[in-house]
């Protein structure tokens, strides 16, 4: 070390990177398999989500049509949770996002969120390049296969509530991951009850425009040097390299195709695309709805389980908010995910027009603090915040909510909705 120094200056990231050379664009790798990697809060620049309140309004006809339905005063227990999601009947709102193939993802929180999101009849995401990594089906060493997932899942979920949407990625399509479910008799009961679907992953919040990044060490590395790409980037004699999947070339005419082959190829299950916080992220989803898909997923900037590069954590893609300010409420399935953990930012996201918000690091921390009961506890207490915020704004369903709870929502005209005009406030007047 010299003797020079700074001030304002990004010094120790610097010198950082002239120690480390590449390996300095990623996290410190002794994190890896400990760390779950995402946005922290003012990585990503202006949150839209956190900048907006909640406001409930003072006159509320929807809670006196609750209170004639029920002949009495409603209360927050009133509001009703369940929905339909892309499909899938659910208990909530809620579903759980995908955990990929990461290290951190351990296979003992994997299969204990599975566990409790089968008893909490909440929909379950399976990540892409679990199969080229893992495997498919079940042994004494792969209970964290696809296969498995699905098996811990179906343990413990109650009839007609909840389902499995499979995520495939251009590695998987090369092992063909959905045909391998689709034609598996352990899938069956999925089938027949309507309870399955297929994602096309688009993108994902971590790494918008990139695959999916794992560290592996160089006797993993060679089972997969056909699949994927590795890279030396930690150093030529180093015991791990990094492994890129590939993000899939996607234009509108392919995206269209792509739903229609889904449509074609598996007509018993649902189809969900996973886009990423894109710019034209409107136009990506409008295409996908017009195409046949029942529900379209957008991961926001803030998002990410897995392994990804610090700079496109801090920089790269638009925040959850922005995304669905932009799609807008469209009378479509639209899931949203992206720092999901408590009731405030979930109220926001459904009166934007998402469907439902999925839960991902949130999810494998409260496993890892308690296997048996930890996520199951968490989204206790989600819901009893979105019942409370719900019933606050007189309503009465998540349906229900809109940009007419939120502040600022831009108004015709430049105002804030349901901001009087002058001339609103002088017919007021003049009726008082």
């Amino acid at each position: 070390m010299t003797g020079l120094s700074t001030r304002g200056f990004p010094e120790e990231q610097v010198r950082e990177r002239a120690r480390l050379g590449a390996a300095a664009a990623f996290p410190p790798r002794q994190d890896y398999g400990h760390v779950l990697f995402g946005a922290e809060t003012g990585t990503v620049g202006r949150d839209p989500l956190d900048e907006l309140r909640l406001v409930p309004p003072i006159f509320m006809p929807q809670r006196l049509e609750k209170l004639i339905e029920l002949g009495r005063e409603p209360l927050h227990t009133d509001v009703a949770l369940d929905t339909v999601i892309g499909g899938l009947r659910s208990t909530l709102p809620v579903y759980l996002s995908a955990f990929g193939s990461t290290r951190a993802a351990g296979t003992e929180q994997v299969l204990a969120a599975a566990r409790q999101a089968g008893r909490l009849g909440i929909p379950l995401v399976i990540g892409e390049n679990i199969v080229p990594m893992t495997g498919y089906r079940s042994g004494a060493t792969t209970q964290r296969s696809v296969l498995g997932r699905i098996t811990a899942y179906l343990d413990e979920l109650p009839d007609e509530v909840g389902g499995v949407a499979v995520q495939q990625s251009t590695e998987d399509a090369d092992a063909e991951v959905w045909n391998l479910v689709y034609s598996d008799p352990s899938s069956q009961p999925l089938l027949e009850s309507g309870r399955l679907a297929f994602e096309l992953k688009v993108g994902q919040g971590a790494k918008p425009g990139l695959g999916g990044m794992t560290v592996l060490d160089r006797a993993a590395a060679a089972r997969v040097d056909e699949q994927f790409a590795l890279d030396p980037v930690f150093g030529a004699d180093a015991d791990l390299v990094l492994r890129s999947g590939s993000p899939g070339t996607f234009t509108q005419e392919i995206l269209r195709q792509q739903i229609r082959l889904m449509r074609n190829n598996f007509p018993r299950v649902k189809v969900w695309v996973k886009l990423h916080p894109g710019r034209d992220v409107a136009h990506a989803a409008a295409t996908a709805w017009a195409a046949g898909a029942d529900a379209v997923t957008v991961d926001g900037a803030e998002g990410g389980t897995g392994w990804a590069p610090t700079a496109t954590i801090a920089q790269l893609g638009l925040p959850l908010g922005e995304c669905l300010a932009r799609i807008g409420n469209r009378g479509q399935c639209l899931l949203a995910s992206g720092r999901m953990w408590e009731g405030a930012r979930a109220v926001k996201s459904l009166a934007l027009g998402a469907t439902a918000v999925g839960l991902g690091r949130a999810a494998l921390v409260a496993v890892d603090e308690d296997p048996e009961a930890g996520l199951t506890r968490l989204v206790e207490c989600l819901a009893l915040e979105l019942r409370l915020l719900t019933s606050a704004l007189g309503k009465y369903a998540p349906a229900a909510l809109g940009t007419e709870d939120l502040w600022p929502t831009p108004g015709a005209n430049g105002r804030t909705a349901d901001a009087p005009s002058v001339d609103d406030r002088e017919q007021v007047l003049a009726r008082g």
